[in-house]
């Protein structure tokens, strides 16, 4: 960890246990569907005319993909776990603090969930009680698709990562396990944050922003990644495919991005580490170093730095405005 750098996590009065579910707008909500469960193999929890909730093998919550029906592409909130229900009465104090937007919502399957705009634009929602379904782990009999298993972490491009990272270390009490700063090492350029013992549940890179980059599911394996590129190929839908497969230097994800109907986007990977310790000392790396993002593979294509899908506003909905970064949002090996 660089000298000039502050990266150690604050000790907030409640506790963010891991990231729980995200919430997509789709504009068909049957196509979305043929994507997902058909194509993909996610489990179904539920549906009814407007949302479609969707799960992984291996998850007990009900759900950690909600498909909402909606006139554009884009993302409604991101949703993080809460280890008491009174730590929801604490978070709200905190967004009181910093006089952020706020609003408590009865929200299907999950009930009473506290929703506010974070200080940097992003729609972040903080949940307790949610109902309880088959885990279907061993349900072998039961596995399609690419063997999607559970929701693991957010990526959000921010226009000024280093305030973002800052809010998130500080006031939420996120740990660091990898960061990349620019030529000047007090420039900080990415950050992957976490609350679960692995690498990240929340990743900030600097872009055009603030959006969601994409939403990431944990596969058991290579194959299984793989297997989603198969799947897509031989039902016409190799477009679908936008960077990989591939591995990660940071985090050292195996991994697969792929784009829904819509525009959103999800990373399908395995292979990356568990963070037990807690002395744990965040990898550094160089923005510019080409194994951080493509530690092997085809670099990402430019549509993977210039689209992401906008964000809400917890207020009324619309879109949050987005702002250019304040640093490069691409490697000069990018193409």
């Amino acid at each position: 960890m660089t000298p000039e750098l502050d990266l150690a996590p604050g000790r907030p009065p409640f506790n963010i246990t891991r990231a729980a579910h995200v919430e997509f707008r789709v504009t068909d909500l049957g196509r979305a569907r043929e994507f997902y469960v058909d194509l993909l193999g996610f489990v179904e929890s539920a549906r009814d005319r407007d949302r479609l909730y969707l799960r992984g093998y291996e998850e007990r919550d009900h759900h950690s993909l909600v498909l909402r029906r909606a006139a554009s592409p884009g993302a409604a909130h991101l949703a993080y776990r809460v280890a008491a229900d009174e730590d929801l009465v604490r978070l709200e104090h905190l967004a009181g603090r910093h006089d952020l937007p706020v609003r408590w919502v009865e929200e299907a399957h999950v009930g009473r969930t506290l929703r506010f705009q974070d200080p940097f634009g992003l729609p972040v929602e903080f949940v307790y009680h949610i109902e309880q379904v088959e885990r279907l782990l061993q349900r072998f009999d039961l596995y399609r698709g690419v063997f999607a298993m559970r929701l693991d972490h957010f990526n959000c491009q921010m226009p000024d990562v280093a305030a973002a990272a800052h809010w998130y270390l500080r006031e939420l009490g996120f740990g660091c396990s990898e960061y990349a700063t620019a030529e000047d090492p007090s420039q900080l350029t990415a950050i992957w944050l976490r609350r679960k013992p692995n690498v990240h549940d929340l990743a900030l890179m600097t872009g055009v922003g603030p959006r969601l980059h994409h939403a990431a599911y944990w596969v058991p394996d290579q194959q299984s990644v793989l297997r989603a590129c198969d799947i897509l190929a031989a039902a016409g839908f190799p477009r679908q495919i936008e960077r990989g497969p591939g591995r990660h230097g940071l985090g050292n994800g195996f991994f697969l991005y792929l784009r829904d109907p819509d525009g959103n986007r999800i990373e399908l990977y395995t292979g990356d580490y568990m963070i037990a310790d807690p002395d744990w000392k965040p990898i550094h790396w160089a923005f510019d170093d080409p194994r951080r993002a493509t530690f092997w593979g085809i670099p990402a294509p430019a549509s993977w730095f210039d689209e992401a899908s906008p964000v809400e506003s917890v207020v009324d909905g619309s879109f949050v405005e987005t702002r250019a970064p304040l640093l490069r949002d691409r490697p000069v090996l990018a193409t």
